[in-house]
């Protein structure tokens, strides 16, 4: 049995992201994931099953490395809107710094690959986030409607603004990124 080693894990996850950011997920096989990680074909089967296993892992891990940035300095004890705005912020630097992870999540979330996922096990990355968005609709400071209707009209600005492949022409600087977060934040709150 051949033993693990994580840098040669890390290396086969940065080729996974680069070739399907470059050739999609169709042509980005295993052998070639393979030679661009500068590894036997071999050794990615030591790490994942197959191709969708390695795949959905690398979804899930850049998943969870997003909730672990967008949660840094989570503190509930905060004004909800306090709160959500700092996490807004950490959500756009983690997009700006790291668009090739966002990159691979926005073609992940749009292929076949996303159905093999467990929601549920993404949801429980950014509980946090759930538990303050029903805090805030018991205090009658968040409409009632359903997280993922809050969720897009919170988030998915800042997806755009950040993703400099969708919004080409506003210069972001600090007073228009704050101006959109109030807008995000005017969207849900009651």
């Amino acid at each position: 049995m051949r033993i693990k080693d994580k840098s040669k894990e890390e290396s086969v996850i940065a080729a996974t992201i680069k070739l399907v950011n470059k050739i999609g997920f169709a042509s980005s096989s295993v052998a070639k994931i393979a030679k661009e990680a500068n590894v036997s074909p071999a050794t990615i089967y030591i790490y994942y099953k197959n191709k969708e296993d390695l795949l959905t892992s690398t979804y899930i891990d850049i998943k969870k490395q997003l909730s672990n940035y967008m949660l840094t300095g989570f503190d509930s004890s905060k004004p909800i809107r306090d709160i959500f705005e700092h996490v807004w912020q950490n959500t756009f630097r983690f997009i700006a710094n790291n668009k090739e992870l966002f990159y691979f999540t926005e073609q992940f979330a749009n292929s076949p690959y996303s159905d093999k996922i467990d929601k549920a096990e993404i949801d429980m990355y950014f509980e946090p986030l759930f538990n303050l968005l029903q805090k805030g609709i018991e205090q009658k400071i968040i409409k009632n409607v359903h997280y993922e209707i809050l969720g897009a009209f919170i988030f998915y600005p800042v997806l755009i603004l950040a993703n400099n492949r969708l919004c080409k022409t506003i210069k972001l600087t600090d007073k228009t990124i704050k101006s959109s977060f109030t807008l995000a934040w005017d969207a849900i709150k009651l």
